[in-house]
C-alpha cells in the first residue's frame, strides 16, 4: 500500500539535489574545516560559502551573523539562554508567547528557575499574538522578547514586525523561531527587525540535524557549547559540513521555487478543507486566515485525535495531532488550551501539512479515509 504523508510540519523528505550537494562532505571530502591543510580548506571553503547563501538569503549584513547549530531547537535555546547569560544580570525579564514551540517554552522556564522574570502573553481565540497585548507587558527592564514567525501546530503567521517594534520601542532584544516559516513564506531579518533568528534544515526539504541561529551584528550570546572556536566562538564543535552544504542548498532551493511550492501547496490545502467540511459535520477550523500555505488544523466534534490518527494510519495516511516533538503524548496541545479551545475539543484535533511532492489524487484519498474512520469513531466518548 502506498502511503500518503501529510505532516509536513514535522518534518520534510531529503531533496535529492540537496543529497548530491552533501554527498561529496559525506565521503572523499571529509575534512576537518579547522584543519590547514588542503582537505580542510576545502572543507573550509564549503563551511564559508554555505555561510555566505543563508546570509545572502536571509538578507543579513554579514556571514559572521550566521550560526551553524544542531537543529532548530538547539538556535531557540542559545538565542534566549545565550542573550540571558551575556546580558549580565542588567535586565532580567524576558517576553515570549503561551503558543510557542517547547524549544522556547522551556527555555523561558528555564531562566525563570534562574531569577529571570518571564512574562508568557495569550493569544486570541484565532491564535494570533497582538502586538498590543506584547506592548502591556513590555517594560524598561525587559531584555529580550520572543515571538514565532508561524505556530508549528496551527501554521498561524505572527504580526511580529510590529512586535518587533514594540521591542525596539522599550530598549529590548527581539528574537524569532522562523522554524516553520523559512523557506515557505518570504523571510528577511532587516524588513522583519529582528536581532535573532531560528531556522532547521529537515523543515524544507534539507537534512535532519542542522539549524542556524541569526545573531545582528553586536547583539552579544553566551554560548551553550563550550571548547574549540568554532563559529566565531559562539558554538564549539566540529562542523558537520556536509549538513550545513545541505542547509544552504535547500534554502537556496526553497527561495527560488516559493511561489510555485506555496501555490502548489494553497490549492491542495482549499481542497482539502473544502473536501472535509462537505464530508465531516461537526468540523471546526483552527487559526486565523493568514496561516503557512500548507497547514491545516481542524477539530473533528466527538472524536478522540489519537484514535483518528492511529486508523488513518492504518489506511496509510500519515498526519499528525500537533507539535512533532509531542506526537505520541496524550497531552492536550498547549496551543490550542491557549487559544481557548477545551481539553476535549484539543484531543479530537488533527493537523495536515502538505508538501510539494503532495498531489490532488493525495487530498482525495486523504478525504476518504476520514470520512471513513470518522464515520467507525463518532458517538465514542473523547477521554
Amino acid at each position: 500500500m502506498e502511503r500518503v504523508y501529510v505532516d509536513h510540519a514535522a518534518t520534510t523528505p531529503l531533496d535529492p539535489e540537496v543529497f548530491d550537494a552533501m554527498a561529496p562532505y559525506l565521503q572523499q571530502e571529509f575534512g576537518n574545516p579547522s584543519s590547514i591543510y588542503r582537505r580542510g580548506r576545502l572543507a573550509r571553503r564549503a563551511l564559508d560559502e554555505a555561510r555566505d547563501v543563508v546570509a545572502d538569503l536571509l538578507g543579513a549584513d554579514s556571514p559572521r551573523e550566521i550560526i551553524f547549530t544542531g537543529g532548530g531547537s538547539e538556535a531557540d535555546n542559545l538565542a534566549l539562554k545565550g542573550v540571558a547569560w551575556a546580558a549580565g544580570g542588567e535586565r532580567r525579564h524576558i517576553v515570549t508567547t503561551a503558543i510557542e514551540h517547547h524549544a522556547v517554552l522551556h527555555s523561558a522556564e528555564f531562566l525563570q528557575g534562574h531569577g529571570f522574570d518571564v512574562t508568557f502573553v495569550a493569544p486570541d481565540a484565532d491564535g494570533l499574538v497582538h502586538p498590543d497585548a506584547v506592548a502591556r507587558v513590555v517594560t524598561d527592564e525587559t531584555l529580550l522578547v520572543s515571538v514565532m514567525h508561524a505556530n508549528n501546530e496551527t501554521g498561524v503567521i505572527q504580526p511580529i514586525k510590529a512586535i518587533a517594534r514594540v521591542a525596539k520601542e522599550r530598549g529590548a532584544l527581539f528574537h524569532t523561531d522562523a522554524v516553520q516559516s523559512v523557506g515557505h513564506i518570504p523571510v528577511t531579518v532587516n524588513e522583519i527587525g529582528c536581532d535573532l533568528l531560528s531556522l532547521a534544515a529537515h523543515k524544507f526539504y534539507g537534512p535532519k540535524g542542522v539549524g542556524a541561529l541569526y545573531v545582528r551584528r553586536g547583539v552579544l550570546v553566551e554560548p551553550l557549547v563550550h571548547g574549540g572556536g568554532q563559529e566565531q566562538e559562539r558554538r564549539a564543535g566540529t562542523e558537520s559540513v556536509a549538513a550545513v552544504v545541505g542547509l544552504a542548498h535547500a534554502l537556496r532551493r526553497a527561495r527560488e521555487e516559493l511561489d510555485g511550492r506555496a501555490e502548489h501547496v494553497i490549492q491542495l490545502r482549499k481542497r482539502l478543507y473544502d473536501g472535509l467540511r462537505a464530508r465531516i459535520p461537526g468540523l471546526t477550523l483552527n487559526g486565523a486566515a493568514e496561516r503557512l500555505p500548507g497547514h491545516l488544523n481542524v477539530t473533528i466534534e466527538g472524536v478522540d485525535g489519537e484514535s483518528l490518527l492511529l486508523n488513518l494510519d492504518m489506511k496509510g495516511i500519515e498526519a499528525s495531532s500537533g507539535s512533532a516533538c509531542t506526537s505520541g503524548s496524550l497531552e492536550a496541545s498547549h496551543v490550542l488550551l491557549a487559544m481557548g479551545r477545551s481539553r476535549v475539543q484539543a484531543l479530537s484535533s488533527v493537523r495536515f501539512s502538505l508538501g510539494k511532492g503532495n498531489t490532488e489524487a493525495d487530498v482525495e484519498r486523504v478525504l476518504d479515509a476520514v470520512d471513513d474512520v470518522v464515520q467507525r469513531l463518532r458517538g465514542r466518548t473523547v477521554r
